[in-house]
């Protein structure tokens, strides 16, 4: 088995489920620690928050499709598929950004995401990695179209924070109910008490309910 890292080794010891699961899935990138520097790790709030509210409600090939076709339209002002200045954003008329597949809601997010960037209402990548999970979602929360969920994706993915626990998350309650055989999924309430045994690893923890999804899919 390749080489756990900590949060791994004590999912692994919740009981024989956990055990299983994350035996059958290997160790989680969420938590681990590479002396590389993820492409991920370097966007900027913004950028990175602007790629989830694309992913709101829809399925992960979809949401690629989205935002790749919203990064597209940049391609000769940019190098490649790198993200746009938020100047250039609010440059587009929406009625560009819909085109991409963007809802009315989505494309109205992320042009506030970029007058954010502009205006200083969204942190740097630097000064977001100095406030607390709270601070940061009460003050990014306030945006339009920007909700706990996609918060909890910027601080899981972007910031890379150890113990996020997304229970509004359908695949995160569908995996957990998969994990333990359950006829129905918990509610965020009832999960966000399951998930108090998993502290201080709950990002992982999340990780691995969306790989306990993935598994079933496959094995179908």
């Amino acid at each position: 088995m390749p080489t756990l890292t900590p949060a791994c080794k004590f999912l692994r010891e919740v009981d024989s489920d956990w055990c299983a699961l994350v035996d059958d899935m290997g160790p989680c990138p969420l938590s681990a620690k590479s002396s590389a520097t993820k492409a991920s790790d370097e966007r900027e709030p913004w950028q990175a928050l602007a790629r989830a509210v694309a992913g709101q409600q829809v399925h992960g090939k979809a949401a690629e499709a989205i935002f790749g076709r919203f990064l597209r339209l940049y391609d000769d002002q940019a190098d490649g598929p790198a993200y746009p200045s938020p100047e250039l954003v609010l440059a587009t008329e929406p009625d560009v950004l819909r085109g991409c597949g963007l809802s009315a809601a989505k494309t109205k997010a992320i042009i506030a995401l970029a007058y954010g960037a502009v205006s200083g209402d969204v942190p740097t990548l630097a000064q977001a990695r100095t406030l607390s999970d709270e601070a940061l979602t009460e003050l990014l929360t306030a945006l339009p179209g920007i909700g706990p969920w996609t918060v909890q994706m910027f601080l899981m993915h972007t910031l890379r924070r150890p113990d996020v626990m997304p229970v509004a998350d359908f695949g995160v309650r569908e995996g957990w109910r998969l994990l333990k055989g359950l006829e129905r999924q918990p509610t965020p309430k009832a999960l966000l008490l399951e998930a108090e045994a998993w502290r201080p690893h709950r990002s992982a923890a999340a990780w691995y309910l969306w790989r306990a999804v993935d598994r079933v899919k496959r094995a179908r």
